[in-house]
């Protein structure tokens, strides 16, 4: 809770200065606010430029570095707002009765893109500011529906839906690029990353996923539109998502991510490249076997350079935009991102953390060399604190799959002693536990408290090769559960291992894992399960995203209902004995809080003991301050009183 936490650093365009966004903690006021902050690229201390609001974000420079615009609340709501380099000169672009977010400074320096979430019926700010008065001076409260997707995550759909806009950065009327109702579909533009203005001003490609029914479909494409308003025309047709466009400086191509399979989130991220006069799109990485992330262009438009996600790390490589051999550029024990250049090519900037460690912002020259720290944010306080590094764990499981977990031993670790081992369970379930810090699930507050943490990342994870993460499909409680025992016996092998001091815990889909586990051995001593599947009937017809579950188990249950029977815990209640802290959120829409009832209310029938700690705030994470502290206590007491020394 004392750590400041960095985010969004940006370059400015003649290399000499970097904004970034600080988020901080306030336990009294259970609040996280977040000012912007500004570094030099040649070294100094970060200072804040930003003192009014509580959420200051998104900062972006303007092509001559003098000015930079951002989203702030220091209005009293969310609006698009310009100040220059030191801070100074604040100046409110727009004042939308809808709000504003996710600002994109336009090269040319005229303009600025942002979303609002508004009215698609609306022609302008006068009659969404009429519906929203309206709708929130209803008495009634009550939600009609007649389509899927009606919730999603923890926020129940509305009438308005998020479109794009354009304003002038010396102020005016905002321009809506995607006006009228071609948007009916909910949620169906992108984030923040998902929408980028070209390097003339003159056109904005952004992504939409605009099928009829969203509960069943990942199919989101580029689409193009003049900036100065028009009609939309889709440039991309692939089956599966398309993301994440980058125009190159030159204005000769954009850059995005593609997945091939229609229906399955976790499919192969691919970089792609579409040229603009042609229309053609190209596959640059078919020959890697890894998920591309994180993009961005050289200054000469000749190569790209992403980030991927490999055994846990992650490694920046670089290809011809062309195509051609991919060349490792920085690669290490962490994780990497946020990658950028200065104009001249040759200082390149990027984040780095690592388990030990939360992200703190780099340089190094372009050539190679050693990096350089532009911030230490936390390094004081890290200093008061002892803390282990993640090590390698490898174990042969069956099939003679290698699996490779994470260890972090307790401070003042002894060779010679026994400890407690609690085993965490990554959700997804196509994720990974990474050399990344974490906010949740923090594995060196668990050692802290005097346990080996042991971190596996079973058949199912990603960065091990596509095939290892597909291995999960229609299997959640077979080659997963197989690898799992397998770690739990190379870790019980350990001198260090007390094996009747064992506890297991996850969450989302590492909760599903700890409900089999209840039902198919006794190896542990307590559980914690958090935002676990239980029934998986129930499951597939509470959840929102109805592709997840289709994919994942072949179908509905009506229609592959012996996958659903096959590894559903809740067919193996009879089996239960193991002492389990259950975990839910109230507004977790993505596994419903009945999933949790359900599994707390057959443990209580069965007299297994058992706990049930519901956040009525929450929903899929616990973000709150208050409630993170709640989470963590409880988590401790309930896994030290279950593991007691003898």
């Amino acid at each position: 809770m004392k750590l400041g936490r960095i985010g969004e650093p940006q370059i400015s365009p003649d290399g000499k200065s970097i904004v970034f966004t600080l988020q901080t903690v306030d336990l009294e006021k259970n609040a996280k606010p977040r000012q912007i902050y500004i570094v030099p690229v040649e070294g100094g201390e970060p200072k804040a430029i930003t003192q009014d609001g509580t959420a200051n974000e998104r900062p972006r420079w303007s092509p001559d570095s003098k000015s930079v615009a951002y989203v702030s609340n220091r209005s009293g709501s969310s609006q698009i707002w310009l100040m220059d380099a030191d801070g100074a000169n604040a100046k409110q672009i727009t004042n939308l009765s809808t709000e504003a977010s996710g600002v994109v400074f336009a090269a040319t320096g005229e303009t600025l893109l942002f979303t609002s979430d508004v009215y698609p019926e609306c022609a302008g700010d006068a009659c969404n500011k009429t519906k929203l008065e309206a709708e929130k001076a209803s008495k009634s409260k009550a939600r009609v529906y007649t389509s899927l997707l009606y919730r999603h995550w923890s926020d129940w759909e509305g009438a308005r839906r998020k479109h794009l806009f354009l304003v002038p950065t010396a102020g005016g009327t905002p321009k809506d690029l995607t006006p009228g109702r071609n948007h009916v579909p909910p949620f169906s533009l992108g984030g923040p990353d998902d929408y980028a203005i070209a390097a003339d001003g003159k056109e904005v490609c952004y992504v939409m996923n605009a099928d009829a029914d969203q509960a069943l479909s990942t199919n989101s494409d580029l689409y193009v539109v003049p900036a100065e308003g028009g009609e939309a025309r889709r440039v991309t047709l692939s089956s599966g998502a398309d993301n994440a466009p980058v125009y190159s400086p030159d204005g000769r191509w954009i850059a995005y991510r593609s997945q091939s399979r229609a229906g399955y989130e976790s499919d192969r991220w691919r970089l792609m490249v579409l040229e603009r006069a042609s229309g053609r799109s190209t596959v640059l990485t078919d020959n890697l076997d890894r998920n591309v992330n994180a993009m961005t262009w050289s200054q000469d438009s000749k190569r790209l350079i992403f980030s991927v996600e490999d055994r846990g790390r992650t490694s920046l490589q670089m290809m011809p935009a062309t195509g051609g051999a991919s060349k490792i550029l920085v690669t290490g024990a962490g994780h990497l991102d946020d990658v950028q250049f200065s104009s001249d090519g040759k200082t390149m900037v990027y984040t780095e953390q690592n388990g030990s460690s939360p992200a703190e912002i780099y340089k190094v020259s372009s050539g190679g060399g050693t990096a350089q720290p532009l911030t230490k944010i936390n390094q004081a306080l890290l200093a008061e604190y002892a803390l282990s590094p993640l090590e390698d764990f490898y174990t042969k499981s069956s099939g003679d799959a290698r699996i490779h977990s994470f260890v972090v031993r307790p401070p003042d670790f002894e060779a010679k002693r026994k400890y407690p081992v609690l085993f965490l369970i990554h959700g997804g379930p196509q994720g990974a536990w990474g050399q990344s810090w974490s906010y949740r699930w923090n594995p060196q507050v668990f050692a802290a408290a005097g346990f080996v943490v042991v971190m596996p990342n079973p058949r199912g994870s990603t960065g091990y090769g596509q095939k290892f993460t597909d291995d999960i499909n229609a299997d959640w409680g077979g080659k997963v559960y197989e690898d799992i025992l397998a770690v739990v016996d190379n870790a019980a092998s350990q001198s260090w291992a007390d094996t009747d001091r064992f506890a297991a815990a996850g969450g989302s889909y590492g909760g599903y894992m700890v409900n089999w586990m209840l039902g198919h051995t006794n190896r542990f001593k307590a559980f914690v399960s958090h935002a676990g599947v239980f029934d998986l009937k129930s499951m597939a017809r509470e959840t929102e995203e109805l592709w997840f579950v289709k994919w994942e188990f072949g179908g509905m249950p009506w229609e592959n209902p012996d996958v659903y029977e096959k590894w559903s815990p809740s067919n193996f209640v009879n089996d239960f004995q193991t002492p389990t802290l259950v975990i839910h959120g109230e507004q977790d829409f993505r596994v419903p809080m009945g999933q949790g009832l359900q599994l707390f209310t057959s443990l209580q029938m069965k007299k297994v003991p058992s706990k049930l700690l519901l956040f009525p705030d929450e929903g899929h994470w616990i973000l709150k301050p208050q409630n993170t502290m709640v989470w963590y206590n409880s988590f401790i007491e309930w896994i030290t009183e279950w593991t007691p020394k003898k």
